[in-house]
């Protein structure tokens, strides 16, 4: 084939995860040749797709940015202001070059034979078929599908006369000024859009199925700030305030295990205060699960609470029955009217991009297959993905993979190999083999609707993919390249 093109490590997405892994490549094994295969027009993965009123971050930018690129901003930020922090960092390690857009991979073929992965990619800017062989695939793709995001099937939705619409396929024609608009679901998304539209909205009204914990704070690190006015460099600043903010968040992640109902009331009581004194906080901010079961949705200056008390919003507790001509009628026999619905009901996970993979002419079914530390995958060579957490920012994971497959690669040089692949060690035959995620432990509802297509876990910490950081940045920079998970040749 035509414009076939070797390189050393191929990275996928030039999102979060791509960036970041790139520039440890460039850092740590500066001789690698590599490119970066990027689907969309320009960098930035979710930050430059999602479009929806009001996007911004979830995590403090000061453990979602990364180690190496100091965050100067607000701690919570728009995706403008993330794009060009990214934008930043390609610039600052000359990542232009190595970066192809509207390229799309199609398929991945290993051959133990040549030891390469050869990769077929459309570019969809001219409609060409290319193909690139490497030794290693970095998969830094993200976990969720692009081009659709997860609406459920409600009973009469061909009978509503408005428009629906997921956040994830956001459009600048949609007019929100002065209607009524209806939120199916509760979770970071809506806490995100609800503020932003809710000045321009004539109602804006929250309908969700069961209640999320919220926590909220100021727009602003006062640790920063103070630093900042003594003139403190700002790569001590983004040092200091990085270990501050992963301090608190600890504490907080020890207290949901160790005393979640102290931790629950404390969550609950805020929201509380931020509300009027007989509003109904039990039934529309009180979850039925322990908190850091799922993700905590962070309300930066409490703006959707004030949102609501100035009733410009309102929150419903209750289950949708069917749709009608004019919005949805709920289990309790209640009609909400609206004039646009917008469904924030979350995602469908991806499995490595939902590219097909072959290992020696046998198609790879990942379900079937048990994760290395949740980044590599059993009887899969030279290929890791970059899965980050939920519990604190995924950049952090970005970064202490970055380390880590940067030793893997310089371990296979000195040793003089060209393959790597997990396999379970003998003392592994019997160990119990389990879903992905234990629910116990974290269940939102887009893992729980897909975990059956995700990667295996063990129950010993080299065949989990561990959701603690504070673990894992004690673990990951010692870990054993040979103690029998990884063979080599």
């Amino acid at each position: 084939m035509k414009n076939k093109s070797y390189v050393d490590v191929l990275i996928v997405g030039a999102g979060i995860s791509g960036i970041g892994s790139a520039v440890h490549l460039c850092n740590q094994l500066p001789t690698k040749s590599f490119v970066v295969l990027e689907a969309f027009k320009t960098f930035g993965g979710t930050w430059h797709m999602h479009t929806y009123p009001g996007i911004r971050s979830d995590s403090d930018l000061y453990t979602f940015g990364y180690r190496f690129k100091p965050w100067t901003g607000a701690p919570i930020a728009t995706a403008a202001q993330i794009m060009k922090y990214m934008g930043e960092v390609i610039d600052e390690h000359g990542l232009a070059k190595h970066i192809r857009y509207q390229h799309k991979i199609t398929g991945a073929s290993w051959s133990s034979a040549d030891n390469l992965w050869t990769v077929d990619v459309l570019r969809t800017d001219t409609n060409e078929k290319v193909q690139y062989t490497t030794n290693f695939l970095w998969m830094g793709q993200g976990y969720y599908k692009h081009s659709q995001g997860y609406t459920p099937e409600w009973p009469g939705m061909d009978k509503y006369k408005g428009r629906i619409v997921h956040p994830q396929t956001w459009s600048n024609d949609i007019d929100y000024k002065d209607k009524n608009v209806l939120v199916i679901g509760s979770g970071a998304t809506t806490a995100t859009i609800v503020p932003a539209m809710a000045a321009d909205c004539k109602h804006i009204t929250v309908l969700q199925r069961s209640p999320t914990y919220f926590w909220t704070g100021r727009n602003a690190n006062d640790l920063a700030d103070t630093l900042r006015q003594l003139e403190i460099n700002e790569e001590w600043i983004h040092e200091i305030v990085r270990r501050k903010v992963l301090f608190d968040q600890q504490a907080v992640t020890k207290l949901a295990s160790e005393e979640p109902e102290f931790l629950k009331k404390t969550l609950i009581d805020n929201v509380r205060s931020l509300l009027d004194p007989d509003y109904d906080v039990d039934k529309h901010f009180t979850p039925k699960y322990r908190p850091w079961q799922q993700r905590l949705a962070f309300v930066p200056d409490g703006d959707l609470f004030a949102g609501i008390k100035s009733g410009k919003a309102s929150m419903v507790t209750d289950e949708i029955e069917s749709f009608t001509e004019n919005g949805v009628l709920l289990k309790s026999g209640e009609e909400i009217g609206a004039d646009l619905i917008i469904t924030a009901t979350g995602f469908n996970l991806s499995v490595l991009g939902e590219i097909p993979f072959v290992v020696d002419g046998k198609a790879v079914d990942f379900a079937q297959t048990v994760t290395y530390r949740g980044m590599m995958f059993t009887g899969v060579p030279n290929m890791a993905w970059v899965f980050g957490y939920f519990r604190a920012s995924w950049t952090l994971r970005v970064d202490l993979m970055g380390d880590f497959i940067c030793r893997l690669l310089q371990h296979m040089d000195e040793t003089h190999s060209h393959k790597v692949t997990p396999q379970l060690r003998p003392q592994d035959a019997e160990m119990p083999i389990g879903s992905w995620m234990d629910p116990e432990n974290f269940n939102p509802n887009y893992l729980m609707r897909s975990q059956h297509l995700m990667p295996k876990r063990g129950n010993v910490s080299e065949w989990q993919h561990n959701q603690d950081y504070w673990v894992e940045r004690e673990i990951l920079p010692t870990a054993s390249l040979v103690d029998g998970c990884l063979t080599y040749s």
